[in-house]
């Protein structure tokens, strides 16, 4: 794997940093174990030799972390709860996947490294912020990677490269050190749903450090029976896209799923995303640091220093709002399915389509409104592919749970994946 990155990663730009030594050494003691042990070695160890790729913005013991920023980083480099719970379950950790600066963008342009560029066009973006954890995974760079997820920042560049990408429940695995806006999930990103699942289920667990991992969602899985499911289309969707994940849609209903077509059920609440991711930015720049940050997030952050108290409080209102209003909904349906991304993907050096491309019209996020209300109700959603263009490129299709719905949701996606598995092929 570490030759395969070598030859191919210079183009694709998918890592920053890359394991070397330690990695190696890690392959050793796995290759003993399994001499030792024969099939028992992965007893106590499921992912053991499993080489798994960590976005830059996690920290890591062995390799440094920098938070694809100029600026210092001067959190620990130690493992947070869920990277050395992937150690202790055997991963080999191969790598940093690249990200824009502190994930504030869904593409991976930054100051400090190159785009990463989609494994299936050079000339397209692999999408953001965990776009070079999605590209690893698409060009066979690693078996499995993780992403973070604030507004669509796994589930985008996984339907931009035809991974899964998959973002629980909140609180359910660890996010360490923790976000005061409460939108940041950490998930895995692979090439099947059952590897995603097998990821999730060895980093989940309540953890000192994030207060909200000490929630716990109850599992349900399906039981056989049809489920009602609600197919939304959203403003700004294309016809390529549209045609592209239409097989999902057919798929759900071939699998015996009640499938209705609805419009959005909810007001678009990406004002108050700004708001709040606006606040945080700001609340996390110094006026010194300006100098070293990401011309395109200081934008935000500007706006941020512009914002009142009592933005901020409204802002939380409409969280609130959504919230009771998608747990209203999910009492209706079983699973929500929607494209992941309503356009394909855009060129490689640019943060969004041209008409969202500039930070300073605050609509960076705004062309992905199927991902962000997600994370403003904490709702697990997982992103598998559907199809692809005329061009070639990959399309998305989304589920969407209820929280804590996990497993029924992931047990949703695997169906449906092996019933589009020829078509996506």
């Amino acid at each position: 794997m570490l030759e395969r990155i070598r030859a191919v990663d210079g183009e694709l730009g998918a890592y920053v940093t890359v394991g070397g030594e330690p990695a190696l050494r890690a392959a050793a003691e796995a290759d003993r174990r399994i001499r030792r042990l024969g099939r028992d070695a992965w007893r106590h160890q499921p992912l053991l030799g499993v080489t798994v790729a960590v976005k830059d913005l996690i920290q890591t013991a062995q390799l440094p972390t920098g938070r694809g920023s100029l600026l210092r980083n001067g959190r620990p480099q130690a493992d947070p709860p869920l990277v050395a719970r992937l150690r202790s379950a055997g991963a080999i950790i191969i790598g940093k996947t690249t990200t824009s600066e502190y994930g504030w963008s869904a593409s991976t342009a930054s100051r400090v490294a190159q785009a990463t560029r989609n494994p299936w066009s050079a000339r397209h973006s692999a999408g953001g912020s965990s776009g070079g954890s999605a590209a690893a995974v698409a060009a066979g760079l690693c078996d499995a990677a993780i992403g973070t997820d604030g507004a669509g920042s796994i589930r985008i560049p996984a339907s931009f490269c035809g991974i899964v990408g998959y973002k629980p429940s909140y609180g359910l695995v660890p996010y360490v050190p923790s976000c005061a806006d409460r939108l940041a999930h950490a998930g895995p990103m692979t090439a099947r749903v059952a590897d995603a699942a097998e990821l999730a289920r060895v980093m989940t667990g309540a953890a000192t450090g994030d207060p909200d991992s000490a929630l716990r969602h109850p599992g349900r899985r399906v039981a056989g029976r049809s489920l009602r499911i609600a197919w939304i289309e959203f403003p700004g969707t294309s016809d390529e896209v549209r045609q592209a994940a239409e097989p999902a849609m057919l798929a759900l209903s071939g699998l015996g799923h009640r499938v209705e077509q609805v419009d959005p059920p909810f007001a678009d609440p990406y004002l108050a995303l700004v708001t709040v991711l606006a606040a945080a930015e700001a609340a996390g720049t110094a006026p010194q640091d300006e100098a070293d940050a990401d011309p395109g997030r200081l934008a935000v952050a500007r706006h941020g220093r512009t914002l009142g108290a009592a933005a901020l409080v409204h802002a939380e209102e409409t969280r609130l709002r959504l919230r009771v209003r998608l747990t209203e909904l999910m009492q209706r349906y079983d699973a929500l399915a929607m494209c992941t991304v309503p356009t394909a993907p855009f060129a490689v050096d640019a943060i969004g389509p041209a008409w969202a491309a500039d930070p300073a019209d605050l609509l960076w996020l705004a062309w992905a409104p199927g991902c962000y209300p997600f994370n403003l109700t904490g709702q697990p959603a997982i992103s598998l592919p559907a199809g692809r263009t005329a061009a070639g490129l990959p399309v998305g299709v989304q589920l969407v749970g209820p929280v804590g719905g996990d497993v029924r949701l992931l047990t949703l996606a695997g169906r449906l994946e092996a019933a589009l598995t020829p078509a996506a092929e």
